[in-house]
């Protein structure tokens, strides 16, 4: 029997993906789809295209948590032809039904009021904090070195759990930049086996506040303001800057957010932390005290600050592109879960340190961070809104083994994301969305509700029963039921009040200033420089100050001047600390998987060795992407980027393959880049690409006549800047120095 067109059609897409897949050449990421479009409509029925080979879905379970047979595709569209909701084939969805070609449409039209009432309620609610995110799926794999403190199942030697990790900033809307300046998400998924687990982190250790009382205050002063609905996504106005300046104890989390930390090269070389102190209990019923800390692979790395600006206009979704485009590109990023260990005291506190104040560090000189897992990302979302859009983190979602202290920021956090999800998920029944169900069998007596999904059986939803034998009964130790560690409560009164110890609002600001290097100094004053500049009360500013001054001297000194203000004194003598060098991102060497190269080309000249350097780049782990005058095929090989479009944010070095001339376009009334140096010799915008790499202190490599572009540039012979004989001799000397992902050597931090 002959095939069916469908099936024909079908074939020759996987029999294509097969091809890509098995080529030696890999392909640049970032194609949308995993077909191969044809200039005509198509005409032939055919079935749903596969996903992209990168791609994932949440696996198929039922609302109960038990496993199907069903392919995750499964889930997705089925089908040759258009259909309706209920599965009625559809002739004609153009036109909707009318009384005569001119006439008004009919009430009778299903199709029209299905179609369209479906569309008015595709939206639902946007997360207050964290609106703008992007997510992956994953695996979760344990060293077994976490046995010793906790009992937790997926912390057991080679034990892989499938994972979903959520990134995303805090204070700006949906449709807001992913490089502003602000704290990030970490949100982790635990699919275990014994149920669901939440780590749900940021990239920065602190906190603004100390007291989840206070959570709506805080947002309230770092969303836009409610007159103007401005600035969006940011904290540079008078409102967050007067919340912060008169509630010290948030000068801790800023310090974080005015350091590089606020503007994360990528998802990839981000830092998470769990913020809290958790308890942990082994099989032995042991407890002790633990901080979570989620280590990258790359190291941590950030963008530099007009970098970040450039973005948000040229590639506002840059964060999430990157990291679509590395798990597509194979480089997949890779994280380390870590813990620092605590006794379990009366007092819950170490070194001097109040665990429970989540504006406070310990120092990993004070207490190292102990390997107990990797996490890999691996695959992207087949739809964005079915998995990360509804992704519905609780921080009560614990397993056995991990339980929550009394710091009282996590203790209302608690009551928070479980109470935010019921409005904006539509009901109690959110986490039988597949991306929220558990890997673990589920009877829990729960009914009804909006989106109800699971057909219960039984007659009797409640304890204890005869009517259905009594299930579902109670589980014990021999079945490794969750256990609330039992904790001692001190009595003490009622009372609206903090200990003590929670007093202490700069000495730990001041430990992370002395941390950091002269560079990363450099990049905090111009921050909080940058930031009480754009405030119109002086009264804040010189408030803000003050705070500065209980820091340090030379920070305070420096932000007044660019502030046109007096330094004042400090209230008291700064603290006398101990640096941390753990805190500091630089004077290390990683590794450069998933980087992305730009290679200038020019069509009129040699292209000999463009083939090999590309091929040792994808080689290396990394992407290179070519960049000429025009779009097209240059050497034989294609063009991802031209004059026109590129723009030196979205590579991690340059490499200089030629001296392209001018091109036909290089005209300021059609390119704005274009007027952008006064020499004839090379295409503006090339030298323009050049220069704002070197001024984000970027590598940049040349050979043959691509050395003409660093001398027309005058960058010849500065720090991270190489020029060889040979394409890959420039390579390799490039490489060198992305290992450390900037070459800051190139401007020395003079801080007075």
């Amino acid at each position: 029997m002959a095939k069916k067109p469908a099936r024909k059609i079908k074939d020759t897409v996987e029999a294509a993906a097969a091809k890509v897949s098995a080529a030696l050449t890999p392909d640049v990421p970032g194609s949308p789809g995993s077909g191969t479009p044809a200039v005509e409509e198509p005409a032939t029925p055919h079935d749903p295209l596969p996903p992209k080979p990168e791609q994932g879905a949440p696996e198929s379970r039922t609302p109960t948590g038990a496993a199907t047979d069903v392919p995750p595709t499964d889930n997705s569209q089925q089908g040759e032809y258009l259909t309706s909701a209920h599965g009625l084939r559809l002739r004609d969805t153009d036109h909707s039904l009318k009384a005569g070609p001119r006439g008004p449409v009919l009430l009778q039209d299903q199709h029209f009021r299905e179609k369209i009432s479906h569309f008015d309620h595709e939206r639902i609610p946007e997360r207050v904090v964290h609106a703008r995110g992007t997510g992956a799926h994953g695996v979760f794999t344990g060293y077994g070195t976490g046995e010793a403190v906790s009992r937790a199942g997926f912390l057991a030697k080679g034990k892989e759990t499938a994972v979903f990790v959520r990134f995303s900033t805090v204070l700006g809307s949906r449709g807001s930049a992913d490089t502003v300046r602000d704290t990030r998400g970490f949100a982790t998924k635990f699919y275990t086996d014994e149920g669901v687990f939440d780590l749900v982190g940021n990239n920065i250790p602190v906190f603004f506040i100390q007291d989840a009382i206070k959570f709506p205050d805080i947002i309230h002063a770092g969303k836009p303001h409610p007159d103007r609905e401005i600035p969006q996504a940011q904290s540079a106005h008078d409102s967050f800057w007067d919340f912060v300046s008169l509630h010290t104890e948030a000068q801790h989390h800023t310090m974080w957010n005015m350091s590089d930390r606020g503007i994360p090269r990528s998802y990839r070389t981000m830092e998470g932390f769990g913020v809290h102190t958790f308890r942990l209990s082994n099989a032995a019923g042991e407890t002790v005290l633990a901080k979570f800390h989620w280590k990258p692979k790359l190291g941590v790395h950030s963008l530099t600050w007009e970098e970040a600006q450039l973005l948000s206009g040229v590639d506002p979704d840059f964060h999430r592109r990157d990291l679509y485009d590395a798990i597509e590109a194979g480089a997949f990023p890779e994280y380390e879960l870590g813990l620092q260990i605590f006794p379990d005291n009366p007092e819950e506190t170490f070194a001097g340190i109040d665990l429970l104040d989540p504006t406070k560090i310990v120092p990993e000189e004070l207490a190292p961070v102990q390997p107990v897992g990797k996490l890999i990302l691996n695959r992207t979302p087949t739809n964005f809104f079915a998995e990360t859009e509804q992704a519905a983190f609780i921080l009560g979602n614990f397993v056995p083994g991990i339980d929550a202290t009394n710091d009282p920021l996590l203790q209302g956090r608690l009551f928070s994301y479980l109470d935010t999800q019921l409005t904006r998920l539509a009901g109690p029944n959110f986490p039988q969305i597949p991306i929220n169900r558990p890997h673990a069998p589920v009877n829990d007596m729960l009914r009804d509700g909006y989106h109800q999904n699971a057909v219960h059986g039984g007659v009797a939803p409640y304890r204890p029963n005869s009517l259905d034998g009594g299930n579902p009964f109670p589980a014990g130790d021999a079945e490794n039921a969750f256990l609330d560690v039992p904790v001692t409560v001190t009595e003490a009164p009622k009372i609206r009040q903090n200990p003590a110890s929670f007093d202490d609002h700069y000495s730990q600001v001041r430990l992370f200033w002395l941390s950091m290097t002269p560079v990363e100094q450099q990049h905090i004053i111009s921050a909080y420089t940058f930031e009480l500049n754009k405030c119109y009360e002086q009264a804040i500013k010189e408030r803000q100050l003050q705070s500065l001054a209980n820091i340090d001297p030379v920070l305070c000194q420096q932000v007044a001047t660019g502030l046109g203000l007096p330094a004042p004194e400090p209230t008291a003598p700064p603290a006398d600390v101990e640096p941390s060098p753990a805190l500091s991102q630089l004077g290390h060497t990683w590794p450069a998987d998933g980087r992305t190269i730009g290679i200038v080309v020019d069509p009129d000249g040699d292209t000999g060795d463009l083939g090999a350097i590309r091929q040792a780049i994808f080689d290396a782990g990394m992407v290179p992407l070519l960049i000429a005058p025009h779009g097209g095929m240059v050497g034989g090989l294609p063009v991802q980027r031209t004059f026109a479009t590129a723009r030196s944010v979205e590579f991690d070095a340059i490499l200089l393959a030629g001296a392209p001339v001018p091109a036909p376009d290089a005209l300021p009334g059609r390119d704005a880049k274009a007027g952008a140096a006064t020499t004839t010799v090379v295409d503006p915008r090339v030298l323009l690409l050049v220069d704002e790499s070197w001024r984000h202190a970027k590598a940049i490599g040349a050979w043959g006549a691509g050395a003409t572009v660093l001398e027309a540039s005058g960058i010849t012979g500065t720090p991270g800047v190489v020029s060889k004989k040979t394409a890959a001799a420039t390579l390799t000397a490039l490489q060198k120095f992305l290992g450390a992902h900037r070459v800051w050597e190139r401007f020395p931090a003079v801080i007075a």
